[in-house]
């Protein structure tokens, strides 16, 4: 088993909110998702989304980036409500984030500078031969070699395919980092390396990461803090904390084998 040690780094700024969600409601007909969750996410830091099947990680993600309406409730990024902005003043603001949605989600048909370009041809009137520079700062970026720019997702290994995901999510240089289960299916040295670079790439570009995983390794090696989803609502903590918490599933989760485990390493 590959373990991976976290870093030792300075706390995030604690007045410092760049997401703040209150009352947040996600239904689906009767079914209720997220009944009034609160959340903040810090400026600079690293913030784990983990809980069971069906508690709704990603549909949290994606109301937070706008691609989800609640039901109820307020989310505020960068101090701006979503639910209120529209037009240029959305594009505006999506500009600030990147997203790497789960499995990488690369177009099939497109190479993968073609692919890191995308959000370049979306929101900005770039040259050709400028966006060619980015791709390949991107790709440098993430550790894919030059060549790996004129390939397409089919002859990526499934690692490759993470980091061309990232870089596309970094091509705009944003502040915050969405990452949707960056890990899944990776062997445990791929994902201890993914795990490796995320870090180096936070703490180098200072950016503020929400990511959602079951992996409770890269929670270790990578989380300031951990979002846990348990009954429609949120418990946040660190894992040395949350080993206290007596909600059985999360004494299930970091309490059990696994998590010992993880804290012990």
């Amino acid at each position: 088993m590959v373990m991976r040690k976290k870093p030792k780094r300075a706390a995030p700024t604690a007045d410092d909110v760049v997401i703040k969600v209150r009352g947040l409601v996600n239904a689906m007909g009767e079914n209720v998702i997220h009944d009034h969750l609160d959340l903040d996410v810090k400026r600079g830091e690293v913030l784990g989304i983990v809980g069971g099947s069906g508690t709704g990680k990603s549909v949290l993600l994606r109301s937070i980036i706008g691609l989800n309406k609640p039901t109820d409730g307020m989310i505020r990024v960068f101090g701006e409500d979503m639910t209120e902005l529209h037009g240029m003043e959305l594009r505006a603001l999506q500009m600030r984030w990147g997203v790497l949605f789960q499995e990488g989600a690369l177009f099939s048909s497109q190479t993968v500078e073609e692919n890191i370009q995308v959000p370049l041809r979306e929101y900005t009137h770039m040259s050709e031969e400028l966006m060619d520079e980015i791709a390949a700062i991107k790709l440098a970026m993430v550790g894919l070699p030059e060549d790996a720019a004129r390939k397409y997702p089919s002859q990526l290994s499934g690692g490759m395919k993470k980091r061309a995901g990232l870089a596309r999510a970094l091509a705009l240089d944003p502040e915050i980092v969405f990452l949707d289960e960056p890990t899944a299916g990776l062997d445990p040295i791929s994902a201890a390396q993914f795990d490796e670079l995320v870090r180096g790439l936070q703490k180098s570009l200072n950016l503020t990461v929400v990511m959602v995983t079951h992996d409770i390794d890269t929670l270790r090696a990578t989380t300031d803090r951990i979002a846990v989803l348990v009954d429609k609502k949120m418990k946040i903590g660190t894992i040395s904390s949350l080993v206290h918490d007596p909600h059985p599933w999360i004494q299930e989760y970091f309490a059990g084998p696994r998590g010992r485990a993880a804290l012990d390493a």
